[in-house]
């Protein structure tokens, strides 16, 4: 598997990872720079040589994947390829040196916009320019002609379009871990059910509703009299959805509010951040001259 594809593997299943490449080759070294290797969590794709140093490179990278709370930082490690420097995993005295970067691939930011209609698209556009992975969802085939979504074209985020035309809940389980959902439609009955399913929806992130407060009000009537709901569970849904301080209702207007409070949460996800599960192999630098 190429390394591109590897790095496409770990984002699909939503799993951190580090690229480790080859940066600096000075005198004889296993790999040329430019060498890559991908290294996830239990398994690892390329190479950039072999020997103590692949293994240490292995180490630390799973250390940064196993790093809690901000992203970690890329960093570059140094290698003197002689026999008077004894690393962790053993000698390797090809005579040269060589620099090693390491590139953290943390989980990308997911979300869910269900209903893209005029506010919809204005929050896809805004959305669309961050890295995280997109999914627009609407029951209406002319909400998501490739035409309409054109403006979505020069994209950062990866797009993902599911056109529902009968029950478009059944969407919310095929999500990743974590999305952050915003149930936007043009039909209420629609939000109703939506916001139903979302609450039995294991590991989601966020929900958010957009609407007034007396439409909040029915939806938390209903929520524990038809839905079984009870208060903690219907308090998962926010609403309503954006900051408070911007009050104009123009549909970019709302999007950019509803945006930046959602940029804001993902700051507060990446400061939450719980630690790997895995567990970090002692890491030791090897460093010298050749």
């Amino acid at each position: 598997m190429s390394w591109v594809a590897a790095v496409a593997r770990l984002r699909a299943g939503r799993e951190p990872g580090v690229l480790v490449t080859v940066a600096t080759v000075r005198g004889h070294a296993p790999r040329r720079a430019g060498a890559k290797l991908v290294v996830g969590r239990t398994e690892t794709w390329g190479s950039i040589g072999g020997g103590n140093i692949e293994a240490v490179a292995i180490d630390r990278a799973r250390e940064l994947n196993g790093t809690a709370g901000p992203e970690p930082e890329p960093e570059l490690m140094e290698f003197a390829l002689n026999d008077k420097v004894t690393g962790p995993h053993g000698v390797q005295c090809c005579g040269g040196a060589v620099t090693v970067l390491l590139e953290p691939l943390p989980v990308v930011q997911a979300v869910a916009v269900f209903g893209v209609g005029h506010v919809g698209l204005e929050l896809a556009r805004i959305l669309a320019r961050h890295h995280l992975d997109l999914h627009l969802i609407d029951t209406r085939p002319d909400m998501l002609t490739d035409e309409r979504l054109g403006v979505l074209a020069d994209a950062v985020a990866q797009i993902h379009v599911h056109h529902t035309p009968l029950l478009p809940e059944e969407v919310l389980t095929e999500l990743p871990p974590g999305t952050h959902v915003l149930i936007m439609t043009h039909d209420h009955a629609e939000d109703a059910a939506l916001c139903d399913a979302a609450l039995r929806t294991a590991g989601l992130g966020s929900i958010g509703l957009i609407g007034s407060s007396a439409k909040w009000a029915r939806f938390r009537q209903r929520l524990a009299t038809e839905g079984g709901h009870d208060a903690a569970t219907i308090d998962r849904i926010k609403t309503p959805i954006g900051i408070a301080e911007i009050t104009g209702k123009e549909p970019a207007t709302i999007a950019v509010s509803v945006a930046a409070d959602l940029l804001r949460s993902f700051e507060q996800d990446r400061h939450r951040a719980v630690p790997n599960p895995v567990a970090a192999v002692p890491y030791a630098p090897v460093a010298g001259s050749a």
